[in-house]
């Protein structure tokens, strides 16, 4: 089956990379996240992206993981986040995760030696023309100082380079104008826990988010209700696991939540250079997340 972006709907989860104590991947360990977030009702997986520290290993080691999260998946889309900086190294990583079973990629926008509007479409269009594979746009321009503008991810759409786009920024007239100029022809996902609910009552198809790595059922159920026009009742269900999306969020994603989630019962090692543990005043405010979360029973 090919993913269109009719399969693009509901929860994506990003989740992190599982390591052993030795920092090695614990594949083990990735496998059983995998199968928790579906036994969950997550639609799919998103791995290696931010959240998965693509940056932090080798070539061989992300083809590795999004093998194993193919396997774990047994048939449910697995789209491995591609962070290259250069169109070269992002093909052959798309090639690689092709091989390895992936049903598409989320290649971000490309970075540190920016383009024009039209140089970054021609990119996704050459991409999309060199992998036999579905491309996801990632945009977040917080980390990559590049947007692509809603006339370009329009103009994206119409060239069929992109089935979808992960929405991570907090402009909010822009991604109005995206989903005015494109959302009848991709599907847009929101990058975005505080901002989720908002995002799918004005178009979006659902989201790919990484606190969902710990606590996928509670954002499945806040898309059902903005889904279903139910605004305020999604955000009052959203105001739960706000304190937990704030503490995670302090330092860079994701050593905070791999810290959270070793709190909440559910290890998964630590990080690699250049992230480190949590400090100890953001370690006190994710205790206090988690106490919370557990007085309430988040889950």
């Amino acid at each position: 089956m090919t993913l269109t972006q009719d399969h693009l709907s509901g929860l994506y989860t990003a989740i992190v990379t599982p390591l052993t104590q030795d920092g090695a991947v614990d594949i083990k360990g990735l496998q059983a996240l995998v199968r928790f977030q579906l036994a969950a009702g997550a639609q799919g997986i998103v791995p290696i992206g931010g959240t998965g520290e693509y940056p932090a290993f080798s070539r061989s080691e992300r083809r590795d993981i999004v093998a194993a999260c193919v396997e774990a998946a047994d048939g449910k889309p697995v789209i491995p986040g591609v962070l290259s900086t250069g169109f070269e190294d992002a093909l052959e990583a798309g090639r690689d995760f092709a091989a390895a079973g992936a049903a598409a990629v989320m290649t971000v926008t490309p970075y540190y030696a920016p383009g024009t509007q039209e140089g970054m479409r021609a990119y996704f269009r050459r991409y999309r023309d060199a992998l036999d594979l579905p491309v996801m746009l990632y945009q977040i321009p917080r980390r990559t100082t590049v947007a692509a503008f809603a006339d370009t991810v329009q103009a994206m759409a119409e060239d069929r380079s992109i089935i979808g786009m992960k929405y991570s920024s907090y402009d909010m007239p822009d991604f109005i104008r995206t989903v005015k100029y494109a959302g009848d022809k991709i599907a847009i996902l929101s990058g975005e826990e505080p901002l989720f609910a908002t995002h799918i009552a004005l178009g979006a198809k659902g989201g790919v988010l990484a606190s969902a790595s710990i606590y996928p059922k509670i954002w499945i159920e806040i898309f059902e209700l903005a889904r279903q026009g139910k605004l305020k009742e999604a955000l009052k269900l959203q105001d739960k696991i706000d304190p937990v999306t704030d503490a995670i969020y302090i330092e860079t994603n994701p050593g905070p939540l791999k810290t959270y989630m070793e709190l909440a019962g559910m290890s998964v090692g630590g990080v690699r250079l250049p992230l480190l543990g949590p400090s100890p005043e953001t370690l006190a405010k994710l205790k206090v997340a988690a106490q919370g979360a557990k007085a309430i029973n988040l889950a």
